[in-house]
């Protein structure tokens, strides 16, 4: 049993408590993380030896949502957790980014770090505090790790930052932003904001950086008081003297590989000559020296500094461009017949077709996880077939990288989408990628902008996205607007800028060095600015505004409100009234609890119908309005009539008729239909009627007069007195349940 130790860090005034030594003793290391009610535990863990026959590294991040955390039972039918939730997937994501760069090159033992909700007080997100434990699990691991790394949220709430803000206050936020980062420089940025202009989120990261100072802070003093010694571990490398042999071989061979105008194919079908060249020229009986296989990555070692060397010392790019050159773009609306809305968006060999689905509010997401949020009605989904890179692989539904991919665009289009008041949809974009040559992801938010256009989405702008690169030199640097596959390959980051011409509404960056500077994420936020502009000038050239009508199959919405206690009228025992209404007009209905109903229907004779069907079943009656009723009940003081459905009120004998009347029956039975008047409603709800003023064509001022007149003269006129003087108003209309 290990010693428990305990250690605090203030970060803007919260206490984050880091504790080691009492839980999961037999992993490599184990911490539980605390600020708040919030608690995650994080268990690092690597193998014993290498991992055989591969060229990367094998990090594995989980992070496993339990749901007991809060205090409930998963809504499954098996009660328990199944596959990982969108959120713990993003999660996941967001932790495994700061923490893979720094590892050691060439170390090719499995890592495997897992983090767990323990406790969720519902006010203090989790997703940074598992960075934080991670590392710190890390960081007193035996693994070989060249961390800390320090991680903080930031809102920004009346004009103030504020640090690791909670859900309340990000609710209240224009900005949602997520750092992590070393002592020296930040590695990863995820950012959801309401077009928030580019100096603001530079200092919102100079804020954040500063910040987790204190977290890394208190890892370093862990580690010098509990850390265990790192283990040793086999380097991967190449065999030696296969560099030198290669490079003297290609010699200037590569320069024929830059030539702009061709496709990502071409330029393959090029390199795969190249190197066929050269394992002839260096494997032969008299040479067997080196392997096929070695040569062949000692080669892409060799192309890799070779394509780095160009865009730092001549500004050309693999495909002929220069640093700022966005490729080719192509922009098309409408494409599917059927879908509400479509937009197919290419830039260069990167293609994108997205399609919209309108649907009723009951048609939106329900959440069960432990953020405050429990359910959504905008929905982005991004799929990324094997035929998008020439390749065969089985289908086997969402992955890590869809799920990220998805939430990014989903991010970026949030803050322009309209609220429910204003547009009573439900709506589902869904992204395919069918052709991927570089950042799909942002081509998804220009894809996704066009698709809600075509549909008629009244969006307060449209967005569009693009992705900055980095060739990080000795002393120089050189930032890449609009990266391709191979220079996201090659180089040292992915930093993804979605936004509007008012500002940034999502970022995310990935990075493959040690940390980068907030001067020179400036420089990438504000040349990514410029392409974005470009770009949205060519959405407005082909789509400038949300068409003003909705495509004729799409749904249109009709939404009345009525009293909630009639929703029960409407709905029907066991739902039967309002499947009626569906069955004969050929709509949909949705009822929410606060008395709000959404009709859709794709023609407007239909909604009408459906829309009166409703009135009827939950219309007020209105003083001095004339009704045709049924004769419910008939007493000798006069006859209930049902003027609406569960909806009756007295005639009174003395104002059923003209002329004077000796038995009610006379002129009303059960079953007759009749038209009245309704002269007044009490606080009781209870209705007063009258068919003496529909035949005498008196005005509802006038009935109303003479009903208090007689009321007055306890219920009887001219000819028919003392009739009403057992009249005990009214009958209180019957409600439905």
């Amino acid at each position: 049993m290990l010693e428990v130790k305990q250690f605090s860090a203030v970060v803007d005034g919260k206490t984050i408590t880091i504790e080691t030594g009492k839980l999961a003793w037999q992993a490599g290391g184990a911490v539980t993380i605390r600020q708040g009610d919030t608690m995650v535990l994080a268990a690092a863990t690597m193998d014993q030896s290498i991992r055989e026959g591969i060229d990367f590294f094998p990090l594995r991040v989980d992070y496993e949502e339990r749901l007991y955390a809060g205090g409930r039972i998963p809504g499954s039918f098996f009660r328990r957790e199944g596959r990982p939730s969108e959120n713990a997937t993003l999660i996941a994501r967001l932790v495994d980014r700061p923490l893979r760069p720094l590892f050691p090159k060439g170390m090719r033992n499995d890592v495997q770090v897992i983090a767990y909700s323990l406790s969720a007080d519902g006010e203090t997100p989790i997703d940074v505090l598992a960075i934080v434990a991670a590392s710190t699990a890390l960081t007193l691991s035996d693994v070989p790790f060249l961390g800390p790394v320090g991680a903080v949220r930031v809102a920004k709430v009346n004009g103030e930052f504020v640090i690791n803000p909670t859900y309340q206050q990000i609710e209240q936020s224009a900005l949602d932003l997520r750092v992590a980062g070393t002592r020296e420089a930040i590695l990863m940025v995820e950012c959801g904001a309401d077009q928030v202009e580019e100096s603001v989120m530079i200092e919102a990261l100079q804020v954040a950086h500063k910040a987790m100072q204190p977290l890394i802070d208190v890892q370093e003093q862990m580690r010098e008081q509990v850390g265990k010694p790192k283990r040793e571990y086999e380097v991967s490398a190449l065999p030696d003297g296969i560099i030198e042999s290669i490079r003297t071989w290609v010699g200037d061979k590569l320069e024929a590989l830059y030539v702009g105008g061709r496709t990502k194919a071409q330029h393959g079908d090029a390199m795969e000559a190249l190197q066929t060249e050269m394992l002839e020229a260096l494997i032969s009986p008299e040479n067997e020296t080196f392997d096929e296989r070695s040569l062949r990555k000692a080669f892409q070692e060799i192309y890799k500094e070779d394509v780095r060397k160009h865009i730092l010392e001549k500004n050309l790019r693999p495909d002929g461009r220069e640093p700022r050159e966005i490729r080719p773009l192509g922009i098309e609306v409408d494409l599917s017949p059927r879908a509400h809305g479509s937009g197919l968006f290419s830039r260069g060999e990167t293609q994108i077709l997205t399609l919209a689905t309108l649907g009723t509010p009951r048609e939106r997401q329900e959440l069960d996880t432990l953020q405050p949020e429990e359910e959504k009605r905008y929905m982005h989904h991004y799929n990324f077939p094997p035929f998008s890179v020439g390749e065969t692989r089985p289908l086997r539904g969402a992955s890590r990288r869809d799920i990220g991919h998805g939430a990014l665009a989903e991010r970026a289009l949030l803050p322009v989408i309209p609220d429910l008041e204003t547009f009573p949809y439900t709506m589902r974009l869904v992204s395919e990628a069918l052709s991927s040559n570089g950042s799909t992801s942002m081509a998804s938010v220009c894809g996704s902008t066009l698709a809600l256009l075509d549909t008629g989405v009244p969006i307060s702008a449209p967005v569009a996205g693009i992705a900055m690169g980095l060739i990080m030199g000795e002393g120089r640097y050189v930032v890449l607007t609009d990266i391709q596959g191979a220079e996201d390959h090659y180089g040292d980051m992915d930093f993804k800028v979605a936004g509007t011409r008012k500002g940034i509404t999502a970022l995310q960056m990935d990075i493959k060095i040690t940390g980068i500077s907030t001067e020179l994420m400036s420089e990438a936020l504000q040349q990514a600015r410029e392409a974005r502009l470009f770009i949205l000038d060519a959405i407005r050239d082909v789509i400038p505004e949300p068409r003003p009508e909705m495509k004729p199959h799409a749904p249109r919405m009709t939404v009345l409100k009525i009293d909630p206690q009639k929703i029960g009228a409407v709905i029907g025992p066991g739902g039967k009234i309002v499947r009626g209404i569906q069955e004969e007009t050929g709509v949909r209905i949705d009822i929410q609890d606060d008395g709000t109903i959404y009709i859709a229907a794709t023609d407007g004779p239909s909604a009408n119908k459906a829309r009166e069907m409703v009135e009827a079943l939950t219309e007020e009656a209105v003083v001095g309005r004339i009704y045709t009723g049924r004769v419910v009940r008939v007493t000798d003081f006069g006859a209930f009539v049902e003027i609406l459905p569960n909806t009756d009120g007295l005639v009174h004998i003395s104002q059923l008729d003209s002329e004077r009347v000796e038995k009610v029956e006379d002129v009303a039975k059960v079953g007759d239909e009749i038209t009245v008047m309704v002269t007044s409603i009490d606080s009781d709800n209870r209705i007063r009627l009258s068919r003496q003023a529909v035949l005498e064509g008196w005005t509802p001022e006038e009935a109303m007069q003479r009903d208090q007149r007689n009321r007055r003269s306890g219920g009887s006129r001219s000819g028919n007195r003392g009739r009403g003087r057992r009249d005990s108003g009214s009958r209180k209309p019957s409600k439905s349940s």
